[in-house]
C-alpha cells in the first residue's frame, strides 16, 4: 500500500519530536514535511532540533535532513501532503486561524491543540469513545468551503485517566463525579532538565486544566444537533489538577455517584469488556485491551503501568466502595502517546479508516 504523506506542523517542539518518532515505521503514514516558526526556516530537521531533542529514543535517520519550512507558508507545505498533524505553538487565535487555513486547502488537518476544541463544528475525538462525532464534518466542510479539508482535534491529556472509564459505565448512570490528577511534568513540555525546580516538587496549579477536564469529557458524550456537537448535561464534574515531578504519566484518583447500583463485578467487567472502533477494525496503533483492570492493591504504578499497550491502554485500580461517594478508584494513562501524539495518530487511523483522509 502506498503510504499517506504527512506534514507535522510544530514539528521541532515535544508533542512534534513525539510525532515524528511514533510515525517512523508507521504502516499507512509517511513524514514527508515539518514545519516550524521562521527562526528554524531552511535548516535541517537535525539542525533545527539541535541539543532540545527530548524523547529517550534517538530522532530518527529519516527525518533528520528534511528540511524545515515555515509553517507559515500555508500554500507551500500544504502543496507536498495529503494531510497534516498539528502541534504548533502560537496563541489560540493564531491556532485557530492557521488551522482553518491549512483546511482550506484541502488539507485534513488533525490537531493536538485545544484551539478548536469547543469549535462547535470540530469533533473532538477518543475513537474508542465517540467515533460518530467525525460526522460533524460533513457541516463544517460547508462552512470552510471544502470537499476534503477540515481540522478534528483529540481533547486534553489528563482526562484519558478517568473519562474512559466512565465512558465504560455510563450505563450504570454516573452522575456526580470528584476527580484529582497528578500530571506529569512532560505534558508542560518539559524534562527535568528544563524544569529542575520541579524534582521534589509538587505544584497546585495548572493553567485551564481544571475546565478543560470538567468539560471536556461532557463534550465527548454529546450529541450531533443541527450540525454542531451540544454535550452532555452529567455527570457534572469537579476537578483539580496537580502538577507532580514524575516524567511521563497522568494519574487519577476518582469518586463516583450512580443513579443505579452496579457491583464491583460489573464495573470490573464493563472496563475489561468495553472496546470501540480501533480494537475492531484493528487500527495499526490501537491497544488490542483498551482499558486493563489491575486487582493489586498498588497499581497502577507510573514505572509498572505507563507503557501499558505502547503507552496507548488506560489502567485502572484499586476500585472500592466510599462511604460518601458510591466507588472511587485510580486511573493512569500516558500523556504525551494516549494523550497526545498517539491519540492524534490513533484519530487520523480512524479517519482514514471512515474514508475521511485519503490520498490527494
Amino acid at each position: 500500500m502506498e503510504k499517506l504523506k504527512v506534514g507535522i506542523l510544530g514539528g521541532t517542539g515535544m508533542v512534534g519530536q513525539r510525532f515524528v518518532s511514533l510515525l517512523e515505521n508507521h504502516p499507512w503514514f509517511e513524514v514527508t514535511a515539518i514545519a516550524a516558526s521562521a527562526r528554524s526556516e531552511g535548516k535541517s530537521y537535525e539542525e533545527a532540533v539541535g541539543d532540545r531533542w527530548k524523547l529517550e529514543t534517538p530522532m530518527p535517520e529519516k527525518v533528520k535532513s528534511i528540511p524545515v519550512q515555515n509553517v507559515k507558508d500555508v500554500e507551500k507545505v500544504a502543496s507536498e501532503v495529503d494531510f497534516v498533524f498539528s502541534a504548533v505553538d502560537m496563541t489560540k487565535d493564531e491556532i485557530r486561524a492557521i488551522e482553518e487555513e491549512y483546511a482550506k486547502t484541502e488539507t485534513p488537518v488533525v490537531s493536538n491543540n485545544s484551539a478548536h476544541r469547543w469549535t462547535p463544528d470540530v469533533p473532538m475525538v477518543v475513537p474508542e469513545i465517540n467515533p460518530g462525532h467525525y460526522d460533524v464534518i460533513e457541516f463544517q466542510k460547508k462552512r470552510l468551503g471544502t470537499t476534503r479539508g477540515f481540522v478534528a482535534v483529540k481533547p486534553n491529556c489528563s482526562i484519558q485517566s478517568y473519562a474512559p472509564a466512565l465512558t465504560a459505565w455510563l450505563p450504570f448512570e454516573p452522575y456526580e463525579v470528584v476527580a484529582s490528577t497528578y500530571q506529569a511534568i512532560s505534558g508542560a513540555g518539559k524534562t527535568f532538565k528544563d524544569w529542575p525546580e520541579m524534582v521534589g516538587n509538587i505544584i497546585p496549579y495548572i493553567g485551564g486544566e481544571e475546565e478543560k477536564s470538567e468539560k471536556e469529557p461532557l463534550r465527548l458524550w454529546g450529541q450531533i444537533k443541527d450540525g454542531v456537537i451540544v454535550p452532555a448535561e452529567e455527570p457534572k464534574i469537579t476537578c483539580q489538577c496537580i502538577r507532580v515531578p514524575v516524567l511521563n504519566g497522568h494519574t487519577a484518583s476518582v469518586y463516583v455517584k450512580f443513579r443505579k447500583s452496579p457491583s464491583k463485578e460489573e464495573l470490573i467487567d464493563a472496563l475489561r469488556s468495553f472496546k470501540g472502533e480501533p480494537q475492531e477494525a484493528g487500527l495499526p496503533s490501537a491497544p488490542k485491551q483498551f482499558i486493563q483492570y489491575l486487582e493489586e492493591d498498588n497499581r497502577p504504578q507510573i514505572t509498572l503501568d505507563v507503557n501499558y499497550e505502547n503507552g496507548m491502554g488506560i489502567s485502572i485500580g484499586r476500585l472500592r466502595e466510599d462511604t460518601i461517594y458510591d466507588w472511587k478508584f485510580v486511573g493512569l494513562s500516558h500523556n504525551t502517546l494516549r494523550g497526545a501524539a498517539g491519540g492524534a495518530v490513533l484519530s487520523a487511523e480512524a479517519l482514514k479508516h471512515r474514508g475521511l483522509i485519503s490520498k490527494k
